[in-house]
């Protein structure tokens, strides 16, 4: 049973590793941890329970970093792009496979639609997300792309554009409408509520 729990915990740290989400890596890695301090610590190796002690601190600080910061507009910042901007269709094209996956009927075709607007949010140097809506003169703005790149999926950074209802106002809308049939929503903790295949969100 010793022996098991020992691998247990080796293969947990080998699954973590292999997580392309940041904070389920870090998440996965701490349990592993704490098995092997378990483990080690039956068996009477002390090098190694010192070794795991360290990385579950290291594991404890990266999280609490990481859950601290997730809504903070300091980390997280918006940048507005021009529709046909040289990086944004770069990100578009990076991305593609895994854009339609969560957004089945997105295509670029939208970027050139009258009243098209896109945006990025990044961390620091680095795209966490993107998003891209257009106004059809009904006072609507319509989501067309609301995508997070892997590793920042956990985090849900396209919320920094929704908190913003200037990005929205400013055009001239009043709500604003999620395409239908996007996977993985998280837009009821946002304040938006559902609206048949979709979710509509009122903007002061």
């Amino acid at each position: 049973m010793i022996d098991i729990i020992g691998w247990a915990g080796s293969a947990l740290l080998v699954w973590s590793l292999l997580q392309s989400r940041l904070l389920r890596l870090r998440a996965l890695n701490l349990v592993g941890c704490l098995v092997l301090i378990g483990f080690n610590a039956a068996v009477g190796v002390w090098p190694m329970v010192g070794l795991n002690v360290v990385l579950a601190v290291i594991n404890v600080w990266y999280l609490w970093k990481m859950l601290a910061t997730r809504h903070d507009d300091k980390v997280y910042q918006v940048v507005e792009v021009r529709t046909d901007d040289a990086f944004l269709l770069h990100v578009l094209r990076n991305n593609h496979d895994d854009i339609r996956r969560f957004n089945p009927g997105f295509g670029t075709d939208v970027l050139t639609r009258p009243g098209a607007a896109a945006f990025l949010v990044v961390n620091t140097d680095e795209v966490a997300g993107v998003v891209v809506f257009h106004t059809a003169g009904d006072g609507v703005a319509r989501v067309d792309l609301d995508y997070v790149i892997d590793k920042y999926r956990d985090l849900t950074p396209g919320e920094f554009v929704f908190r913003r209802s200037g990005y929205f106002t400013d055009r001239g809308c009043r709500a604003v409408l999620t395409p239908p049939g996007m996977r993985a929503p998280y837009y009821d903790r946002l304040g938006f509520q559902r609206a048949g295949d979709s979710y509509r969100l009122e903007l002061p």
